[in-house]
Protein backbone atom coordinates (compact mmCIF):
# COMPACT_ATOMS: atom_id res chain seq x y z
CA UNK A 1 0.00 0.00 0.00
CA UNK A 2 0.94 3.30 -0.69
CA UNK A 3 0.47 6.69 0.95
CA UNK A 4 -2.75 7.39 0.29
CA UNK A 5 -4.19 11.06 0.98
CA UNK A 6 -8.17 11.61 1.99
CA UNK A 7 -9.42 15.36 1.50
CA UNK A 8 -9.21 16.35 5.41
CA UNK A 9 -12.41 16.32 7.57
CA UNK A 10 -13.60 17.27 10.92
CA UNK A 11 -12.96 15.16 12.71
CA UNK A 12 12.37 -2.58 13.91
CA UNK A 13 10.35 -4.30 16.98
CA UNK A 14 12.14 -4.84 20.48
CA UNK A 15 10.44 -6.48 23.04
CA UNK A 16 10.87 -6.49 27.12
CA UNK A 17 11.55 -9.65 28.94
CA UNK A 18 9.65 -10.63 31.61
CA UNK A 19 10.79 -9.43 35.30
CA UNK A 20 13.36 -7.21 33.52
CA UNK A 21 12.69 -2.77 34.22
CA UNK A 22 12.52 -1.49 30.78
CA UNK A 23 13.36 1.92 29.56
CA UNK A 24 10.09 3.95 29.77
CA UNK A 25 7.88 4.21 27.12
CA UNK A 26 7.26 7.68 25.99
CA UNK A 27 4.30 9.76 24.00
CA UNK A 28 4.71 10.97 20.08
CA UNK A 29 5.06 14.69 20.26
CA UNK A 30 3.39 17.11 18.28
CA UNK A 31 7.11 17.35 16.22
CA UNK A 32 7.05 14.21 15.82
CA UNK A 33 3.80 13.61 14.29
CA UNK A 34 3.84 16.72 11.73
CA UNK A 35 4.88 14.90 8.99
CA UNK A 36 2.52 12.44 9.29
CA UNK A 37 -0.14 15.15 9.90
CA UNK A 38 1.26 17.29 6.93
CA UNK A 39 0.68 14.58 4.16
CA UNK A 40 -2.58 13.50 5.58
CA UNK A 41 -3.84 17.26 6.00
CA UNK A 42 -2.76 19.16 3.46
CA UNK A 43 -1.18 22.86 3.96
CA UNK A 44 -3.45 24.91 5.17
CA UNK A 45 -3.78 23.18 8.72
CA UNK A 46 -1.57 23.36 11.73
CA UNK A 47 -1.06 20.70 14.00
CA UNK A 48 -1.89 22.81 17.23
CA UNK A 49 -1.87 19.94 20.15
CA UNK A 50 -1.47 16.28 20.19
CA UNK A 51 -3.09 14.11 23.12
CA UNK A 52 -2.43 10.32 23.32
CA UNK A 53 -5.76 8.40 24.21
CA UNK A 54 -5.76 5.78 27.08
CA UNK A 55 -6.20 2.18 26.77
CA UNK A 56 -4.35 1.04 23.73
CA UNK A 57 -1.66 -2.04 24.38
CA UNK A 58 -1.42 -2.90 21.05
CA UNK A 59 -1.42 0.37 18.70
CA UNK A 60 -0.78 3.65 19.57
CA UNK A 61 -3.71 6.30 19.44
CA UNK A 62 -3.29 9.97 19.04
CA UNK A 63 -6.41 12.94 18.77
CA UNK A 64 -4.93 15.99 16.62
CA UNK A 65 -5.96 19.18 17.64
CA UNK A 66 -5.92 21.67 14.79
CA UNK A 67 -5.44 24.99 14.40
CA UNK A 68 -8.77 25.39 13.21
CA UNK A 69 -10.57 23.38 15.61
CA UNK A 70 -11.12 20.53 13.89
CA UNK A 71 -9.39 17.19 15.25
CA UNK A 72 -8.92 14.06 13.46
CA UNK A 73 -7.42 11.02 15.20
CA UNK A 74 -3.66 8.56 14.57
CA UNK A 75 -3.07 5.28 14.47
CA UNK A 76 0.35 4.28 15.19
CA UNK A 77 1.52 0.82 14.90
CA UNK A 78 5.08 -0.20 16.22
CA UNK A 79 6.63 -2.38 18.96
CA UNK A 80 7.10 1.25 20.88
CA UNK A 81 3.30 1.43 20.83
CA UNK A 82 2.78 -2.49 21.73
CA UNK A 83 2.81 -3.85 24.88
CA UNK A 84 2.70 -7.44 24.02
CA UNK A 85 5.47 -9.78 23.74
CA UNK A 86 3.32 -12.22 20.77
CA UNK A 87 6.06 -12.83 18.56
CA UNK A 88 5.82 -13.35 14.79
CA UNK A 89 2.30 -13.07 14.17
CA UNK A 90 0.58 -16.27 11.89
CA UNK A 91 -2.36 -14.90 9.43
CA UNK A 92 -3.76 -18.08 9.03
CA UNK A 93 -4.71 -18.48 13.08
CA UNK A 94 -7.81 -16.13 13.78
CA UNK A 95 -7.11 -14.87 17.12
CA UNK A 96 -3.29 -14.46 16.26
CA UNK A 97 -2.02 -11.04 17.59
CA UNK A 98 -4.84 -8.61 15.68
CA UNK A 99 -2.45 -5.89 14.98
CA UNK A 100 -1.20 -3.95 11.88
CA UNK A 101 -2.05 -1.29 8.93
CA UNK A 102 -2.88 -4.07 6.74
CA UNK A 103 -5.60 -5.69 9.46
CA UNK A 104 -6.94 -2.51 9.88
CA UNK A 105 -7.62 -1.71 6.32
CA UNK A 106 -9.00 -4.75 5.31
CA UNK A 107 -11.58 -4.45 7.90
CA UNK A 108 -12.23 -0.97 7.33
CA UNK A 109 -13.26 -1.96 3.52
CA UNK A 110 -15.25 -4.97 4.71
CA UNK A 111 -17.10 -3.12 6.97
CA UNK A 112 -17.66 -0.09 4.75
CA UNK A 113 -18.97 -2.74 2.37
CA UNK A 114 -21.23 -4.00 4.21
CA UNK A 115 -22.40 -0.76 5.67
CA UNK A 116 -21.37 -1.19 9.20
CA UNK A 117 -20.05 2.55 10.10
CA UNK A 118 -17.00 3.08 11.31
CA UNK A 119 -14.34 6.07 11.63
CA UNK A 120 -13.49 6.84 7.96
CA UNK A 121 -10.24 6.63 7.03
CA UNK A 122 -8.73 9.55 6.01
CA UNK A 123 -5.04 8.55 5.45
CA UNK A 124 -2.79 5.44 4.91
CA UNK A 125 0.97 5.09 4.81
CA UNK A 126 2.62 1.89 5.19
CA UNK A 127 6.24 2.83 4.27
CA UNK A 128 7.51 4.65 7.04
CA UNK A 129 7.83 7.94 5.42
CA UNK A 130 6.89 9.85 8.02
CA UNK A 131 7.48 8.40 10.92
CA UNK A 132 9.67 4.41 11.23
CA UNK A 133 5.92 2.75 12.04
CA UNK A 134 2.46 2.16 9.65
CA UNK A 135 -0.15 5.04 10.65
CA UNK A 136 -3.29 5.82 9.70
CA UNK A 137 -5.14 8.82 9.82
CA UNK A 138 -8.77 8.72 11.11
CA UNK A 139 -12.02 11.00 11.29
CA UNK A 140 -12.72 12.21 15.43
CA UNK A 141 -15.97 11.17 16.42
CA UNK A 142 -16.82 13.50 19.18
CA UNK A 143 -20.20 11.63 20.73
CA UNK A 144 -18.06 9.85 23.36
CA UNK A 145 -18.46 5.93 24.05
CA UNK A 146 -21.18 4.00 24.03
CA UNK A 147 -19.72 3.26 27.31
CA UNK A 148 -19.78 6.16 29.37
CA UNK A 149 -22.98 6.73 27.13
CA UNK A 150 -24.58 3.73 29.09
CA UNK A 151 -23.28 5.32 32.50
CA UNK A 152 -24.33 8.73 32.10
CA UNK A 153 -27.83 8.55 31.34
CA UNK A 154 -29.20 4.92 30.20
CA UNK A 155 -32.22 5.96 28.83
CA UNK A 156 -30.39 8.34 26.82
CA UNK A 157 -27.90 5.76 25.65
CA UNK A 158 -30.64 2.97 24.55
CA UNK A 159 -30.95 4.71 21.49
CA UNK A 160 -27.42 4.21 20.00
CA UNK A 161 -27.34 0.50 21.87
CA UNK A 162 -30.74 -0.13 19.26
CA UNK A 163 -29.07 1.20 16.41
CA UNK A 164 -25.65 -1.23 17.71
CA UNK A 165 -28.14 -3.85 17.34
CA UNK A 166 -29.31 -3.09 13.80
CA UNK A 167 -25.35 -2.74 12.84
CA UNK A 168 -24.60 -6.19 14.52
CA UNK A 169 -28.03 -7.43 12.43
CA UNK A 170 -26.11 -6.35 9.18
CA UNK A 171 -22.31 -7.29 10.07
CA UNK A 172 -23.29 -10.93 11.22
CA UNK A 173 -25.83 -11.79 7.69
CA UNK A 174 -22.90 -11.28 6.32
CA UNK A 175 -20.98 -14.78 5.43
CA UNK A 176 -17.62 -16.09 4.37
CA UNK A 177 -16.33 -18.55 2.56
CA UNK A 178 -14.17 -19.89 5.33
CA UNK A 179 -13.50 -18.83 8.65
CA UNK A 180 -10.59 -16.20 9.68
CA UNK A 181 -9.54 -13.29 9.76
CA UNK A 182 -11.13 -10.40 7.17
CA UNK A 183 -7.73 -9.63 5.66
CA UNK A 184 -7.04 -13.85 5.03
CA UNK A 185 -10.13 -15.25 4.10
CA UNK A 186 -11.27 -12.05 1.40
CA UNK A 187 -8.06 -12.90 -0.42
CA UNK A 188 -8.34 -16.17 -0.65
CA UNK A 189 -6.35 -18.02 2.46
CA UNK A 190 -7.44 -20.87 4.46
CA UNK A 191 -7.05 -21.03 8.15
CA UNK A 192 -4.39 -23.37 10.12
CA UNK A 193 -7.47 -24.95 11.99
CA UNK A 194 -9.98 -27.21 10.42
CA UNK A 195 -12.73 -25.64 12.58
CA UNK A 196 -14.25 -22.51 14.75
CA UNK A 197 -14.87 -24.88 17.64
CA UNK A 198 -11.42 -27.00 17.51
CA UNK A 199 -9.31 -23.54 17.32
CA UNK A 200 -11.25 -22.64 20.00
CA UNK A 201 -10.32 -25.67 22.37
CA UNK A 202 -6.78 -25.52 21.71
CA UNK A 203 -6.52 -21.95 22.36
CA UNK A 204 -8.15 -22.94 25.99
CA UNK A 205 -5.88 -25.51 26.49
CA UNK A 206 -2.96 -23.58 25.87
CA UNK A 207 -4.62 -20.77 28.32
CA UNK A 208 -4.98 -23.07 31.36
CA UNK A 209 -0.48 -24.42 30.63
CA UNK A 210 -0.06 -20.56 30.50
CA UNK A 211 -1.75 -19.87 33.95
CA UNK A 212 -0.46 -22.60 35.58
CA UNK A 213 2.51 -20.99 36.46
CA UNK A 214 1.01 -17.71 36.98
CA UNK A 215 -1.61 -18.73 39.62
CA UNK A 216 -1.90 -21.72 42.33
CA UNK A 217 -6.28 -21.84 41.88
CA UNK A 218 -5.54 -22.80 37.91
CA UNK A 219 -2.81 -25.09 38.86
CA UNK A 220 -5.08 -27.04 41.52
CA UNK A 221 -7.93 -27.12 39.15
CA UNK A 222 -5.83 -27.99 35.95
CA UNK A 223 -7.27 -31.98 35.43
CA UNK A 224 -10.91 -30.18 35.37
CA UNK A 225 -10.68 -28.11 33.65
CA UNK A 226 -8.75 -29.20 30.96
CA UNK A 227 -11.63 -32.16 31.16
CA UNK A 228 -14.48 -29.48 30.78
CA UNK A 229 -13.21 -27.66 27.66
CA UNK A 230 -12.89 -31.20 26.16
CA UNK A 231 -15.85 -32.31 26.76
CA UNK A 232 -18.19 -29.37 26.25
CA UNK A 233 -15.52 -29.10 23.10
CA UNK A 234 -17.12 -33.02 22.16
CA UNK A 235 -21.03 -31.73 22.73
CA UNK A 236 -20.15 -29.17 19.32
CA UNK A 237 -21.55 -30.58 16.22
CA UNK A 238 -20.11 -29.95 13.35
CA UNK A 239 -20.90 -26.12 11.18
CA UNK A 240 -19.88 -25.12 7.74
CA UNK A 241 -21.38 -21.19 8.10
CA UNK A 242 -18.84 -18.43 9.45
CA UNK A 243 -20.42 -14.78 10.13
CA UNK A 244 -18.70 -11.84 10.05
CA UNK A 245 -18.06 -10.95 14.16
CA UNK A 246 -16.14 -8.08 15.32
CA UNK A 247 -14.21 -10.50 17.97
CA UNK A 248 -13.77 -7.98 21.20
CA UNK A 249 -17.21 -5.85 20.80
CA UNK A 250 -17.56 -4.26 24.35
CA UNK A 251 -19.30 -0.98 24.68
CA UNK A 252 -15.79 0.77 24.95
CA UNK A 253 -15.11 -0.45 21.43
CA UNK A 254 -18.49 1.62 20.08
CA UNK A 255 -17.71 5.45 19.43
CA UNK A 256 -20.88 7.82 19.03
CA UNK A 257 -20.71 10.69 16.50
CA UNK A 258 -22.00 14.17 17.46
CA UNK A 259 -25.72 12.76 16.44
CA UNK A 260 -25.39 9.78 18.68
CA UNK A 261 -24.65 7.25 15.86
CA UNK A 262 -22.73 4.10 16.70
CA UNK A 263 -19.18 3.25 14.87
CA UNK A 264 -17.25 0.45 15.39
CA UNK A 265 -13.34 0.86 16.64
CA UNK A 266 -10.45 -1.58 17.40
CA UNK A 267 -11.29 -3.73 14.22
CA UNK A 268 -8.17 -4.98 13.25
CA UNK A 269 -9.55 -8.41 14.82
CA UNK A 270 -12.61 -8.20 12.05
CA UNK A 271 -13.49 -12.07 11.00
CA UNK A 272 -15.56 -15.06 9.83
CA UNK A 273 -16.35 -17.01 12.85
CA UNK A 274 -18.92 -18.78 14.79
CA UNK A 275 -21.21 -15.95 15.88
CA UNK A 276 -21.83 -17.47 19.26
CA UNK A 277 -17.96 -16.32 20.15
CA UNK A 278 -19.46 -12.61 19.47
CA UNK A 279 -22.69 -13.02 21.67
CA UNK A 280 -20.36 -14.60 24.74
CA UNK A 281 -18.36 -11.28 24.80
CA UNK A 282 -21.03 -9.06 24.22
CA UNK A 283 -22.62 -10.74 26.71
CA UNK A 284 -19.91 -10.53 29.14
CA UNK A 285 -19.10 -6.89 28.46
CA UNK A 286 -22.44 -5.09 28.46
CA UNK A 287 -23.82 -7.13 31.07
CA UNK A 288 -27.62 -5.99 31.46
CA UNK A 289 -27.72 -4.08 28.31
CA UNK A 290 -27.07 -7.20 26.45
CA UNK A 291 -30.88 -7.61 26.76
CA UNK A 292 -31.09 -5.02 23.74
CA UNK A 293 -28.47 -6.99 21.67
CA UNK A 294 -29.75 -10.60 22.39
CA UNK A 295 -30.51 -13.04 19.08
CA UNK A 296 -32.64 -16.18 19.23
CA UNK A 297 -31.32 -19.44 17.38
CA UNK A 298 -27.88 -19.53 19.01
CA UNK A 299 -26.06 -22.95 19.60
CA UNK A 300 -25.82 -23.23 23.56
CA UNK A 301 -23.64 -26.43 23.09
CA UNK A 302 -21.20 -23.71 21.40
CA UNK A 303 -22.22 -21.03 24.12
CA UNK A 304 -21.25 -23.49 26.68
CA UNK A 305 -17.73 -23.69 25.24
CA UNK A 306 -17.07 -20.56 24.50
CA UNK A 307 -18.39 -19.20 27.58
CA UNK A 308 -15.50 -20.91 29.87
CA UNK A 309 -12.58 -20.65 26.57
CA UNK A 310 -13.48 -16.53 26.77
CA UNK A 311 -12.74 -16.38 30.51
CA UNK A 312 -9.32 -19.15 30.41
CA UNK A 313 -8.67 -16.69 27.44
CA UNK A 314 -9.07 -13.27 29.55
CA UNK A 315 -7.16 -14.88 32.60
CA UNK A 316 -3.86 -16.12 30.77
CA UNK A 317 -4.09 -12.70 28.00
CA UNK A 318 -4.00 -10.03 31.05
CA UNK A 319 -1.61 -12.10 32.79
CA UNK A 320 0.99 -12.47 30.41
CA UNK A 321 0.65 -8.58 29.31
CA UNK A 322 1.76 -8.38 32.94
CA UNK A 323 5.05 -9.74 32.04
CA UNK A 324 5.77 -6.55 30.52
CA UNK A 325 5.75 -3.12 31.42
CA UNK A 326 2.05 -2.01 30.61
CA UNK A 327 1.63 1.39 32.24
CA UNK A 328 -1.80 0.18 34.15
CA UNK A 329 -1.45 -3.23 36.13
CA UNK A 330 -3.96 -2.63 38.89
CA UNK A 331 -7.24 -3.16 35.87
CA UNK A 332 -5.55 -5.38 34.06
CA UNK A 333 -5.12 -7.39 37.23
CA UNK A 334 -8.32 -6.99 38.31
CA UNK A 335 -9.40 -8.45 34.85
CA UNK A 336 -7.72 -11.41 35.56
CA UNK A 337 -9.03 -12.25 38.89
CA UNK A 338 -12.40 -11.47 37.97
CA UNK A 339 -12.18 -14.00 34.62
CA UNK A 340 -10.49 -16.74 37.34
CA UNK A 341 -12.81 -16.62 39.54
CA UNK A 342 -15.62 -17.09 36.77
CA UNK A 343 -13.66 -19.79 34.86
CA UNK A 344 -13.48 -21.72 38.41
CA UNK A 345 -17.20 -21.04 38.78
CA UNK A 346 -18.37 -22.53 35.29
CA UNK A 347 -16.63 -25.58 36.44
CA UNK A 348 -18.00 -25.59 39.90
CA UNK A 349 -15.43 -24.49 42.20
CA UNK A 350 -16.10 -22.24 45.06
CA UNK A 351 -14.51 -18.75 44.88
CA UNK A 352 -10.77 -18.81 46.18
CA UNK A 353 -8.60 -16.14 47.36
CA UNK A 354 -5.45 -15.26 45.54
CA UNK A 355 -3.12 -17.22 44.84
CA UNK A 356 0.46 -17.68 43.02
CA UNK A 357 1.55 -20.65 41.45
CA UNK A 358 4.60 -22.67 42.99
CA UNK A 359 7.85 -22.81 41.72
CA UNK A 360 8.00 -26.36 39.65
CA UNK A 361 10.63 -28.30 41.43
CA UNK A 362 14.06 -28.19 40.43
CA UNK A 363 14.89 -30.50 37.49
CA UNK A 364 11.08 -30.18 35.81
Amino acid sequence: MTATPVPPHRTPAHRTPPHRIPAPRTALTRDALAPLVRAAAGPHRALAAVVRLRGGSKKGVYRLHFDDDTTAVAYVWSADEDYWDAGPSDLRDPFSHGTGLGLFTAAHDRLTAVGVRTPRLLYADDTHTHLPAETAVVEDLTGGSLEAALKRDPDAGRASLEQLAEQLTALHAHRGPAFGKVALVDNGGVPSDRSCEQRVIDGALRDIAATVVRDARIADAREELEAAVQEMGAAVRPRSRHALIHGELGPDHVLLDADGRPALIDIEGLMYFDVEWEHVFLELRFHEAYDALRVPGLDEDRLRLYRLAMRLSLVAGPLRLLDGDFPEPGPMRAIAEHNLRRALELIGRPPQAPGHAPAPAPGR
